[in-house]
């Protein structure tokens, strides 16, 4: 007897062996490498990972042009330019904040510290978004476009966080909602008396790409609104700088008109 080959039906077993092994193994990586990414996915996010998001979303330059082109009567085309200013030893994270109309950048009419933190564990929210006045208001401005080394610095910035004005609560945005994270001020809001009011209110809400729509307003005694938009918040989208500088935009003569309508209004001071 011959035994230095193996037979046709001995191959075939040995092959067909081997295939089943192999599709068991292929199948077991491929169950596991499944429940290690659906453990990832499903790994809940942190405080501070809730906190960075907000964050990082708040800042960077954003214009509220496509509402204003929409709705030129009640929308003006601003610039919203935010950077980080200082990271406190809590992690908290203080951003600069200032808004000016998009034709003159230069010329901010509103100034703010935003404080970005982690919700205390007794609170139904995810991320504490405070606004405090800035002390010297005038050696911030244009702090996002200066060099660093023109800034100042961050042991000053704590020193300058002045009075608190406003808190609004976000929490992350339900499945199917355009929105990564909403909230508000609480229903009372807080103290303002800017053209008669006697409180303010806010919201807020994160859309993804750093989108930023809020919507401020101020009310009297009797809770009739004296200040602030009334068809809805404002619109800020990053965009390209370039895109702004046209200078012959209809848009443009527009804003020239309608900012020299509203001087002295809410917007330019609160």
């Amino acid at each position: 007897m011959c035994t230095g080959s193996v037979s046709g039906s001995e191959s075939e077993s040995g092959s067909n062996g081997w295939s089943r092994a192999r599709s068991l193994v292929l199948k077991t990586v491929v169950l596991v490498g499944g429940a290690l990414l659906l453990k990832r996915l499903n790994k809940s996010t942190t405080q501070w990972d809730h906190t960075r998001i907000v964050a990082d979303s708040l800042a960077g330059e954003k214009f509220s042009r496509e509402q204003a082109s929409r709705d030129p009567e009640n929308y003006f085309n601003l610039r919203w330019l935010s950077c980080p200013a200082v990271e406190m030893v809590d992690g908290t994270r203080v951003l600069y904040f200032e808004q000016a109309f998009w034709r003159t950048p230069q010329k901010p009419f509103r100034q703010r510290f935003f404080m970005v933190k982690p919700c205390s564990k007794e609170m139904k929210c995810d991320v504490e978004l405070s606004t405090y006045a800035i002390r010297d208001a005038q050696e911030y401005k244009n702090f996002c476009d200066r060099p660093r080394d023109q800034r100042p610095q961050p042991e000053e910035v704590v020193g300058d966080i002045a009075e608190h004005l406003t808190t609004i609560y976000l929490k992350r945005c339900e499945r199917g909602k355009r929105c990564l994270y909403e909230g508000s001020t609480p229903a009372d809001g807080f103290p303002n008396t800017w053209n008669g009011a006697s409180h303010c209110t806010s919201e807020l809400a994160v859309l993804k790409n750093s989108e930023i729509h809020t919507w401020d307003r101020g009310y009297d005694d009797d809770g009739n609104q004296v200040w602030g938009g009334k068809g809805g918040p404002y619109e800020f989208k990053p965009a390209p700088a370039s895109s702004f500088n046209d200078p012959f935009s209809s848009l443009n003569f527009a804003s020239q008109f309608m900012e020299k309508r509203i001087e002295g209004s809410f917007v330019l001071q609160e």
